[in-house]
């Protein structure tokens, strides 16, 4: 017999998490911009330039120092977990891309 057999009690389960193996920093980045993008339409507009500009500095990649790229990162998670709950997506692919990069 194969698959899940799972119990829940409580309040507030979304439910199994699968796949959580290794991911590739390109991957990681990836979904990190595209989080960061679907979030820039949630928060005020100087919030939305310090998204962009973050997303720019991803973008460039290699071509970036270390610090610079984590200055970018962290802008991005200081913006997403103010916005609280909408920003627990954007607060998680960063945190792939820092683990998944080596950035600790």
């Amino acid at each position: 017999m194969s698959g899940d057999s799972v119990m829940q009690w409580g309040d507030g389960n979304i439910g199994i998490i699968k796949n959580q193996g290794a991911v590739s920093p390109q991957a990681a980045l990836e979904q990190l911009i595209e989080a960061a993008l679907a979030l820039r339409g949630q928060v005020p507009a100087s919030d939305r330039q310090t998204l962009d500009t973050s997303v720019e500095v991803l973008r460039a990649g290699s071509t970036q120092d270390r610090g610079r790229l984590r200055g970018a990162l962290a802008s991005i998670a200081g913006i997403a977990a103010l916005v609280g709950e909408v920003g627990a997506p954007v607060v998680s692919a960063v945190n792939s891309l820092v683990e998944a990069a080596g950035l600790r």
